[in-house]
């Protein structure tokens, strides 16, 4: 059991369980007591969070041998875990009107967790927030540890004032940083921070009972993409107006399915003898090229749909 930064108490998998490539530098930093200022955690989101979660406390973990933190025995792991479980989380909002900027793992003063709440990005007032509240002295006199969730959503904005705090850490401070890909972060984060990278688990189910609903119907109107005209496709795209965080959730579905669809074609296509996958391969570009402006440059997500399924209607329309 991992604290929620909100007092909710979440069943995560411990590091011991997350796999062992992806966990080696982290455990190895936490037994020789070498503590870096910044760790990027890439891949797999379930397993990079519930590791970031895992690694922030046990550096607040008292527990000796230091490979047996967090030990979940100790006053500090007692409160990093949270001891009101049952009550409703306080909601991180990215303005700073409706709830908190911030908010802390479990109850304990020196773990901060950051995400972008029910926004569509972490806005630059949140790592400002952050930023004074790491300025403070540390209240157990221990280590202070600061989890950003998505990190791909932190606006450029957001970014530059992140890489200041990365560049002058206040003593005995460490970012842990959490993304899908470390592509779209800026070049001197990612040097900044140590690299630890979890496997993807993709979804690759679009069709059948093992797959969720609402991908199989994107699957089947993909699989007709090359015969809509023009008017049927906007009209698609139209599907994804409306409030900005639902529809951009609903677009990186799209994508993410999107994807998949691409992948089943090359995979098919290889096995069939074709050679020519510059359509599916140019379709992929493109939904990657989609999938960082809608986090990184707060695009519409209508427009961002629109880009995304020309780029798969082209892909669908070459004849095999």
């Amino acid at each position: 059991m991992v604290g929620n930064p909100g007092g909710e108490v979440l069943r995560c998998r411990p590091m011991a369980v997350a796999p062992p490539d992806s966990t080696t530098l982290l455990r190895r930093s936490l037994e020789s007591g070498r503590i870096h200022s910044g760790y990027l955690l890439s891949g797999d989101a379930s397993a990079s969070t519930d590791a970031a979660l895992a690694f922030a406390r046990a550096l607040v973990c008292t527990a000796e041998p230091a490979d047996q933190r967090p030990c979940d025995e100790c006053r500090d792991c007692a409160r990093s875990g949270g001891s009101a479980g049952s009550e409703e989380p306080i909601e991180i909002d990215g303005t700073g009107k409706r709830g908190p900027l911030f908010r802390h793992v479990g109850d304990h003063p020196d773990l901060f967790w950051v995400d972008r709440g029910d926004g569509t990005r972490v806005r630059i007032g949140q790592v400002r927030a952050l930023q004074n509240a790491l300025r403070l002295g540390s209240h157990e006199g221990g280590r202070r540890v600061a989890v950003i969730a998505g990190a791909e959503w932190l606006n450029a904005e957001a970014q530059n004032a992140l890489l200041r705090l990365l560049e002058e850490p206040p003593d005995a401070t460490t970012l842990v940083l959490t993304t899908a890909s470390a592509a779209g972060l800026l070049a001197t984060i990612r040097s900044r921070s140590q690299r630890v990278v979890f496997p993807v688990q993709r979804v690759v189910a679009l069709r059948g009972e093992d797959a969720p609903e609402e991908v199989r119907v994107i699957a089947e109107r993909l699989d007709h993409a090359g015969r809509i005209g023009l008017p049927d496709l906007l009209d698609w795209a139209e599907e994804y107006r409306g409030e900005r965080a639902r529809a951009a959730e609903a677009v990186q579905l799209l994508l993410s399915t999107g994807c998949e669809w691409l992948r089943e074609r090359t995979t098919r296509a290889a096995r069939d003898g074709q050679r020519d996958l510059r359509s599916e391969l140019d379709a992929f570009g493109a939904l990657q090229r989609c999938r960082k402006d809608l986090a990184q440059r707060n695009a519409n997500p209508q427009m961002v749909a629109e880009r995304a399924l020309f780029a798969l209607r082209t892909a669908a329309g070459v004849a095999r």
